[in-house]
């Protein structure tokens, strides 16, 4: 299958599966939900929703089981979203990259310790690094022309 068809599938399937979480969901375990992305199988049979949740380890495993028993409802309104001659068996998915991603900022963080400054301005006494937003506008280059 080619993978433009692929890609807007699975960009259909994040979108109806986000707003139907979002707003039509009235499940009190599915809360502080983002669905980050969404993968198909190449026959259009099978979709993994990849989900952030935000809370407790033990609210995220409430909310996993909230969703897992909504997903007939979010297949539904895929159904009528998709004009294929299947829809796809969703199967959510926990997202753990949003979490990695804070966790290896914290950690750079604590590596360069107190010594990295804070913010990125130069004191009031230093001279503003060549190149800096006080030089005025670029010089145009050859793409410019």
């Amino acid at each position: 299958m080619k993978t433009h068809r692929l890609a807007r599938v699975a960009e259909a399937i994040r979108e109806v599966a986000s707003e139907t979480i979002l707003f039509e969901l009235a499940d009190p375990r599915v809360k502080r939900v983002t669905v980050t992305r969404a993968e198909v199988s190449g026959d259009l049979q099978h979709a993994k929703v990849y989900v952030s949740i935000m809370g407790t380890p033990q609210e995220q495993k409430q909310t996993m089981h909230g969703l897992r028993h909504a997903t007939g409802f979010v297949q539904a309104k895929l159904a009528k979203r998709l004009q294929t001659r299947f829809t796809p068996a969703l199967r959510f998915v926990l997202d753990e990259g949003v979490k990695k991603s804070i966790e290896m900022t914290r950690l750079i963080n604590e590596a360069l310790g107190p010594s990295a400054p804070s913010n990125s301005e130069p004191d009031a006494g230093e001279e503003p690094a060549p190149g800096g937003p006080t030089d005025g506008p670029a010089a145009p280059g050859p793409a410019a022309e």
